[in-house]
């Protein structure tokens, strides 16, 4: 008895120990979050700070209630559309004095995305008509090639004399996992259509597809061939081919000194410490003589943000955004939930007096069902005789597209990162895995289908034709989806589509998207087949407000200080891309075991933006335990 009372006690002090644990990180939470909140929405003359230690993103993702468990602080992602709005209101806003890009942590974005912000940077730079141009600083101690094309449209790029900048341009080894599935027993069953469906291939090859490989290649020259035509017309002056080409000689030449090898090519106009380019930022925005030197006068993004919210007057236009992995279900902001998308889009019509409709679109694809619900969802507004206009964003590939046929007319981005018409579906089974433990299966059945499938005993032939046959059939429905949208023959559509991605400017050739534009463009095509006048309209983004929580963490994320920076020289930076791989891994394996539908997803969209880590709220305690590991290791 002593043994169990003893136990006992152990187990209620266990308990109490985690009630109180967990009710102070919940007020230590709700503390940091109340003071990390921005001040009053009032802006003082001074330089536009754009510290983007994140990512750009088209929807920021909403933590889940046990993201506080992972141990870190989240990485903070910026909204295309504000990134952008906020510029274009420092083009002209007099207290703006100077737009300063800090882009030492900057986590990167979609090539569409960086080229729109590159755009909006670019006209503060020049003003309109080469008119009323502001400064526009940025620094680094060493640039990305993500920073790189926001920092080539400003008036003056400095860098960290101890930092230095190499291009590595779009590419790079991706993860085959067949060798390790064969070891481990796993028999992955495969059902697919298209040649260039290249996103079962790590589960079912050790390498890269000849198909996939031509798509790859084809779709990454396009857009390194942007990059390079994108920031050369920044900097014309500049010689970047020579660091793109023979990077070792060019350093070399410069005797190891990265930074000096960018200063002589142009790349950057000055090398110094912070403490000098906060200074020059000084020369030109003001400073507080009170305060030590290096000091100026500053106006933080959130406080801007907030002094300018977005207009609320004017005819009602929709804006429904489809953003993330497409997942059945409901899903939380960063991931496009079916269930929660097609509610927004119904409780949108329903509580709002909408004269038209922009569905914009920045998914890789996923679940098709959802893709399937999320359109049907649309057809709701067309029904109601609403116009819908697609714009999409960096990405809107495979069930992206498959939500997309649904529009009157499609707005994309030459980079935009597009097509991809396929599905497929992954069943993991594990006889083998069993049996090498000493492990069986048997049992009755009494039809082909009885226990099917099964996954201690594996599928049988019966099984495996019909999800096959299922998964074309899915195919051919999402061929006349496409065909009947943009007026093609389903032969012609079934040319083009086969898996294969397409950059945006490919896309708009073949017909599958078709005009050039953002947002804003998608929004007056809209307004205009409303028959209203475009300047007279207001945006009315159909989201559901974000939890209390996800607003705290936002919070927490944006008031952190400077010592959380993760900018460094070359080496950091493949510290940082340790983490990225692993992080990577982890997201595979979890969709290899919890694909629950046939799914119409982009492979080649993950490799060329930026790689976020698996979401903490939705994993499993074992899931947490590899991704801290993960962390630590990359570190």
């Amino acid at each position: 008895m002593k043994l169990v009372r003893g136990a006992w006690k152990i187990l209620v002090g266990i308990k109490d120990f985690l009630v109180l644990a967990a009710m102070l990180l919940f007020f230590g939470l709700l503390f940091a979050g109340l003071n990390a909140r921005p001040g009053p929405a009032s802006v003082k003359d001074g330089a536009l700070v754009l510290d983007l230690n994140g990512q750009i993103v088209e929807q920021p993702s909403e933590p889940g209630p046990l993201a506080a468990l992972n141990g870190s602080a989240p990485v903070r992602e910026y909204r295309l559309r504000d990134v952008v709005r906020l510029l274009d209101k420092a083009r002209t806003d007099a207290r703006v004095k100077v737009v300063v890009l800090d882009l030492d942590s900057f986590g990167g974005g979609y090539p569409a995305s960086l080229t729109e912000v590159a755009d909006a940077i670019r006209a503060v730079r020049d003003g309109v008509g080469g008119k009323g141009g502001k400064p526009v600083l940025a620094y680094a101690t060493a640039y990305t090639d993500s920073g790189y094309r926001l920092a080539s449209a400003a008036s003056e790029i400095w860098m960290n004399p101890m930092g230095g900048t190499l291009f590595t341009g779009p590419g790079g080894s991706q993860l085959y996992y067949k060798g390790l599935i064969d070891k481990l027993g796993v028999n992955a069953h495969i059902y697919r259509v298209g040649k260039y469906k290249s996103f079962v291939e790590p589960y079912t090859r050790a390498d890269q597809s000849p198909e996939a490989k031509e798509a790859s290649q084809a779709l990454q020259s396009v857009l390194f061939a942007q990059w390079k035509d994108q920031v050369a017309k920044s900097r014309p002056k500049a010689k970047f081919e020579p660091l793109l080409t023979t990077p070792d000689a060019v350093i070399a030449a410069a005797g190891g000194d990265i930074a000096k090898a960018n200063l002589d090519a142009g790349i950057v106009d000055k090398l110094a410490e912070r403490i000098e380019f906060d200074k020059r930022v000084g020369q030109l925005a003001g400073t507080d003589t009170k305060k030590p030197a290096g000091n100026f006068n500053t106006i933080k993004y959130d406080t801007y943000l907030a002094a300018n919210p977005l207009p609320k007057s004017g005819d009602e236009i929709g804006v429904l955004t489809v953003a993330g992995d497409i997942v059945d279900g409901k899903a939380r902001a960063g991931s496009a939930g079916g269930d929660t998308i097609a509610k927004a889009m119904l409780d949108g019509l329903s509580k709002h007096k909408l004269k038209a409709l922009v569905v914009r679109v920045d998914s890789p694809g996923g679940s098709a069902l959802a893709s399937e619900k999320i359109r049907r969802a649309i057809l709701e507004a067309k029904q109601q005789g609403l116009p819908v206009v697609v714009s999409m964003g960096s990405v809107a590939a495979s069930g992206g597209y498959w939500v997309s046929t649904a529009g009157d007319a499609i707005f994309a981005e030459p980079t935009t990162i597009t097509g991809s018409i396929g599905i497929f579906g992954i069943i993991p089974t594990f006889e083998n895995t069993l049996a090498k433990i000493g492990v069986t299966s048997d049992g009755v059945k009494t039809t082909p289908l009885s226990g099917q499938p099964d996954v201690i005993g594996g599928t049988n032939a019966e099984t495996d034709r019909l999800l096959q046959s299922a998964i074309e059939h899915g195919y051919a429905q999402f061929i006349d989806r496409v065909s009947k949208a943009r007026k093609m023959t389903p032969e012609r559509v079934n040319e083009i589509a086969q898996g294969r991605v397409w950059d945006g400017g490919t896309a708009r050739q073949l017909g599958l998207v078709d005009r050039f534009g953002g947002l804003s463009d998608a929004i007056a095509e809209a307004a205009k087949r409303a028959k209203l006048d475009p300047a007279n309209v207001q945006a009315v983004y159909l989201e559901r407000e974000p939890s209390w929580f996800a607003k705290l963490a936002a919070q927490l994320a944006a008031g952190g200080d400077d010592s959380d920076k993760t900018g460094g020289d070359v080496f950091a930076r493949i510290s940082s891309d340790h983490k990225a791989v692993l992080a990577r891994a982890l997201g595979d394996m979890q969709r290899l075991t919890r694909a629950s539908s046939v799914q119409a997803r982009c492979l080649e969209c993950a490799g060329l933006g930026p790689v976020a880590a698996p979401e903490t709220g939705d994993m499993t305690l074992l899931d947490m335990l590899v991704a801290k590991f993960a962390g630590k290791f990359g570190a």
